[in-house]
């Protein structure tokens, strides 16, 4: 997520009230988490285990829990709980608009688009050329949609994203300042949810095709020319590169990698990334050949044990 305009290090600090290191006219651009940072981006992190991926990332503010040594070309931000103060960056720079209508004033909708009754469009959303949007379909603000696009009813794009730290008094819930990009012709089903970006966007990219009652979370990126079946559940920050298949049920933990054209048969559950032109199948998701030879392989034990007793 990028600012309105270049802040100092001084600026930001003045509003999380965090001390920091380095010059206080140091730039700073914008806020991302860990996986999408950029050169005068802020990042937060406030677990020892992770203070060296932070402090080496491309983020050149690091907004952190304990004065340590910082990088050439860096500042930091301390905080006492930057998980807290990223949430008041989210808040200050992209606070929650109320809507004042099913159709917002700041949104731009294409020529030859449809839009049906009781479809909600948020703040500064922006729907290209002859896309069709059924009833009941709910785009948060600032979503962006590509040309041809059809979402069918009660599909909602840019809900927050499932993200929270365990706190002792309960979950604390990490704000979401991202939003949804759907390029041109896609088709999504009905019913699908497609959360927002954290700080970036959840991406669908030209020419996908997903089926009814679809998960997609947050951060997660879908290539060019995927075919997705339903009740497919996506967790946050997946990659799914181009021409990729998943069929009905497939379960996909957050975090890893789908190779291009890859295929992951029904009920399939993958836990890490795969590489791409084969097919999958099984929980956790192997090559679905050498999978099925396992099964095969199960079924006979009752008849070798059989024999060994025989024996």
């Amino acid at each position: 997520m990028k600012f309105p305009r270049t802040h100092s290090l001084k600026e930001i600090a003045e509003i999380i009230g965090s001390g920091f290191v380095g010059d206080e006219a140091f730039p700073v651009l914008g806020m991302n988490e860990i996986h999408v940072v950029e050169e005068g981006d802020i990042v937060f992190v406030d677990h020892p285990k992770y203070y060296d991926k932070a402090l080496q990332s491309r983020a050149t503010v690091v907004l952190i829990n304990k004065e340590v040594e910082c990088p050439e070309g860096k500042a930091l931000l301390v905080s006492d709980d930057p998980f807290r103060d990223f949430n008041k960056l989210t808040k200050h720079f992209k606070p929650f608009k109320r809507a004042n209508s099913n159709i917002s004033e700041t949104a731009e909708i294409g020529e030859g688009t449809i839009i049906q009754p009781g479809a909600f469009i948020g703040n500064h959303v922006k729907i290209g050329k002859n896309c069709v949007i059924h009833p009941n379909v709910t785009i948060y603000d600032g979503c962006v949609i590509g040309d041809n696009v059809t979402i069918h009813a009660n599909t909602v794009l840019g809900a927050d994203a499932f993200y929270y730290k365990n706190r002792p008094e309960g979950f604390d819930k990490l704000l979401s300042g991202g939003n949804v990009v759907i390029e041109n012709n896609v088709d999504i089903g009905a019913s699908c949810t497609i959360d927002k970006g954290v700080t970036a966007a959840t991406t669908i990219k030209e020419g996908s095709k997903l089926d009814n009652q679809i998960q997609v979370g947050h951060d997660t990126i879908i290539g060019k020319k995927c075919l997705i079946a339903s009740h497919v559940g996506i967790a946050g920050c997946v990659v799914i590169e181009d021409e990729v298949t998943l069929w009905g049920q497939v379960g996909i933990t957050s975090g890893v990698t789908i190779g291009k054209k890859a295929v992951i048969l029904a009920q399939s559950g993958v836990s890490k990334s795969l590489e791409g032109g084969k097919s999958y199948f099984g929980s956790p998701a192997e090559e679905a050949r050498e999978k099925l030879k396992q099964m095969a392989s199960v079924k006979m034990i009752p008849e070798i044990f059989q024999k060994l007793k025989k024996n």
